[in-house]
């Protein structure tokens, strides 16, 4: 079954990648709690975006941590669901791009959310590293290709190299400097990532 199931998520990527028909190509944000997924999906987003942030409240006290961090201290709303946008590449592509939530009591969202996804940005606050080891292990278990793009909260005490050792990143995976706020800082997350894509494509190509 699972070899059922990889065969035919590889055609919808094959798919995905012809210049010869319609397309819509699915990207999925992924992070810890507060990292600013809404944020980029917002930020580059052609349409008003489909989101189901919900007010916190002091039920999520204890569970929806902030950790009194600046820029988080303020928060009061957070995802329930997912975040949806939408962009026109071309005349034959649409990118639509999905933020998961963040918080662990709806991780359990992250496999269906994955399921035809074309590559994931994991989007890392570099304050809070440790939040984005399970984001990344579930795409490595999906063996969805993915890049790690670093929000901007004001500088980081972390150097590239530093951050990617506490990530344990492979040296094949991007990482890329962003601030979610910035439409164009977004745009270039986006594109990263779909180079990326080519680059792995082409190789598989290559291989075979």
């Amino acid at each position: 079954m699972d070899s059922a199931i990889s065969d035919a998520t590889a055609e919808r990527r094959d798919a995905a990648l012809s210049a010869t028909a319609d397309n819509g190509l699915k990207i999925v944000v992924v992070g810890g709690f507060g990292v600013g997924k809404t944020t980029l999906v917002r930020s580059v987003s052609e349409i008003r975006p489909l989101n189901t942030e919900e007010t916190m409240t002091q039920a999520g006290r204890g569970i929806d941590e902030t950790g009194g961090l600046d820029g988080l201290r303020a928060k009061t709303s957070t995802t329930v669901a997912f975040d949806f946008g939408r962009i026109t590449l071309d005349a034959h592509n649409v990118l639509y791009l999905f933020g998961a939530p963040g918080q662990e009591r709806f991780w359990f969202l992250w496999d269906r959310l994955f399921s035809g996804t074309l590559g994931a940005v994991v989007l890392v606050d570099p304050r809070r590293i440790e939040d984005s080891w399970y984001a990344i292990d579930r795409l490595e278990h999906h063996g969805t290709p993915f890049i790690v793009a670093r929000n901007d909260f004001g500088g980081s005490a972390h150097t590239a190299a530093q951050l990617r050792e506490a990530l344990d990143l492979d040296p094949g995976v991007p990482l890329v400097d962003c601030d979610a706020r910035s439409r164009e800082s977004s745009k270039n997350v986006l594109i990263a990532l779909v180079e990326h894509l080519k680059t792995l494509y082409a190789a598989q190509e290559t291989a075979k």
